[in-house]
């Protein structure tokens, strides 16, 4: 207080007083028992789980009479938690009573309460609650951040891609499974809007002979597998995006963890809309040069097998496989 006085205030009884103005006298008591001893140990940072009993009839109605009450001892309240039900539906009723308490207390600082939500949220929810115009400010996911639904394990394969400074090959009846040979450079290229145009993978040898891909020059892209797939563009800005990270040493300088959270952030809006919606996404493209290209095709007519077909029989599909 003020001159160095202390004072005391009953908590409880100040709790009351606002619950009995705002006429919420029918919420559950062990609830508000519960709310009002989680202000007396977190009076700044009161974020209050509503869904325990009823949300709308007595959680969020207990928790306006804490938040009112600490409000009037100079304490900001941080908000509420939904964590079941109908999430877009009680966020915004949630909201609703929130501007009705601060319309009849304009003095308590309301209009900065957050609404937070759980309750197993996946990417799928987080869009159909966008679509319902819901009223939360923060998301608690969990179990679908740190698993994959959809792919719960992750395949990785090591392929061999050069030897003794000769590049190397895998072949595969499966097309996607055929690996581009040799040590390769990896380029971005970025239109004037400053969207992703496409990335392309050069050869070393090809980047040491005819250097790297420059701003404004035309540059011909080429489909990895198919030889009639190509397409010419001139990027407005190049990055490599390949770095040397450690060689007999640590060769680059840990950045901030929110340099590392801007960039990536960045990079995500640089994509355009189709690549990233949620939908039916395109498939950004990774081309070769056609440096790249020409060496990995030529490793492939070498490495492949000839059939030799009988002529006293009819070939089989399979005779004209890789």
């Amino acid at each position: 207080g003020k001159g160095g006085k202390q004072w005391y205030v009953d908590f409880v009884q100040l709790v009351q007083k606002f619950r009995k103005e705002m006429r919420y006298d029918r919420t559950n008591n062990g609830e508000l028992a519960a709310f009002i001893a989680y202000c007396q140990a977190f009076p700044t940072s009161f974020l209050a789980l509503v869904d325990t009993y009823n949300t709308l009839e007595s959680g969020v109605p207990n928790f306006l009479c804490c938040a009112v009450a600490l409000a009037a001892i100079s304490c900001t309240p941080l908000g509420i938690r939904l964590d079941s039900g109908d999430l877009s539906a009680l966020s915004k009723a949630a909201r609703r009573m929130f501007h009705e308490t601060q319309a009849l207390f304009p003095w308590a600082p309301f209009a900065k309460l957050k609404i937070v939500a759980s309750n197993d949220l996946s990417e799928d929810v987080l869009y159909e609650l966008k679509e319902q115009e819901h009223e939360i400010d923060t998301f608690g996911i969990g179990t679908h951040l740190v698993t994959c639904q959809a792919q719960p394990a992750l395949g990785c394969v090591y392929k061999l891609v050069e030897t003794s400074g000769n590049p190397r090959i895998k072949l595969s009846q499966e097309m996607v499974k055929v690996s581009v040979p040799g040590k390769k450079l990896l380029y971005r290229f970025y239109e004037r809007s400053g969207k992703c145009l496409a990335d392309v993978m050069m050869a070393e040898e090809e980047v040491a002979t005819n250097g790297a891909p420059k701003e404004g020059e035309r540059f011909i892209l080429r489909h990895p597998l198919d030889a009639t797939k190509r397409a010419v563009c001139v990027p407005a800005r190049v990055v490599p995006l390949l770095h040397c990270v450690w060689k007999g040493e640590l060769r680059v300088q840990h950045e901030e963890i929110q340099k590392v959270r801007q960039h990536a952030d960045d990079e995500i809006k640089s994509l355009r809309f189709e690549h990233v919606r949620h939908r039916n996404p395109l498939p950004y493209k990774v081309s070769l040069s056609q440096g790249l290209f020409r060496i990995m095709h030529d490793l492939w007519e070498e490495e492949a097998p000839i059939k030799e077909l009988d002529g006293s029989k009819a070939p089989s599909l399979e005779s004209w496989e890789c």
